[in-house]
């Protein structure tokens, strides 16, 4: 797994500041939640993660590269609605990025290849308790289901850094507590480095080892976009012991 490191960072959008001196460095196997109030640039700092967007100065650079130009395998994401692929099956929505990445122009493995990404897809649905869904359509999931297999989906290509942007906001009290032990048992199985934006104070203190607060330190009344939000507290929590003894949902 790799760390993260963030030089310096600002992020304009026509010519307006949004982030401004967003210094950090992350270890490798962090949990790091980042919170903060609307509009203060937490899904922007994530896209830049994700090199979704490329920061308008500074760099940020995961492990010992060079700051990346576009989003790769190496980082995988998870969005607070579920972003799987309704018209395919449970199994096939993990085996499609399988698909992008090993059959180049055509889109798909044939063969050998994709037994084999058949295989795996079926070895990641046990380990996420949906073994005995995989021929369903994602319709026919619950919502903690959805989501477990969107996780699933990011993890499939095993990405150094996980990237979630509000994952657990569109459920219910009840599942979200077991989509917190379910991605806390991944994080510990797997050491991946992760991200999560989250407006829930109690849940990013929860699952976090360190918890980013990002906010604007400068404000102007007569102009409120004239200056970006940073990151104005960075806790770091350690001696953390978590529950996990969750139910599936």
């Amino acid at each position: 797994m790799s760390s993260v490191s963030v030089e310096n960072v600002f992020k304009l959008y026509d010519g307006r500041p949004v982030l401004e001196r967003v210094e950090v460095e992350i270890p490798s196997g962090e949990f790091c939640s980042i919170v903060g109030a609307s509009g203060c640039g937490k899904s922007t700092f994530l896209r830049m993660l994700l090199a979704q967007e490329t920061p308008s100065s500074g760099q940020i650079r995961i492990g010992d590269r060079p700051m990346a130009k576009e989003p790769g395998p190496d980082r995988g994401v998870v969005f607070q609605r579920y972003s799987v692929f309704p018209h395919l099956s449970v199994r096939d929505n993990l085996i499609l990025p399988q698909d992008f990445a090993g059959s180049g122009f055509l889109g798909r493995l044939f063969g050998s290849a994709r037994r084999k990404a058949k295989e795996e897809a079926d070895t990641v649905l046990e380990r996420i308790g949906l073994s005995h869904m995989a021929d369903a359509w994602p319709s026919q999931l619950s919502g903690g289901m959805q989501q477990r297999l969107a996780i699933a989906q990011a993890l499939v290509r095993r990405p150094e850094v996980l990237l979630l942007d509000e994952p657990f906001g569109a459920l219910d009290p009840g599942t979200r507590k077991s989509m917190h032990g379910f991605l806390l048992d991944l994080w510990k199985e797997t050491g991946m480095t992760i991200f999560m934006v989250s407006h829930d104070l109690s849940e990013a203190f929860q699952l976090g080892t360190r918890v980013l607060v990002f906010d604007k330190p400068r404000w102007d009344p007569h102009d409120p976009a004239a200056f970006g939000a940073t990151i104005t507290r960075d806790f770091k929590l350690t001696e953390k012991k978590w529950k996990t003894d969750h139910v599936p949902a």
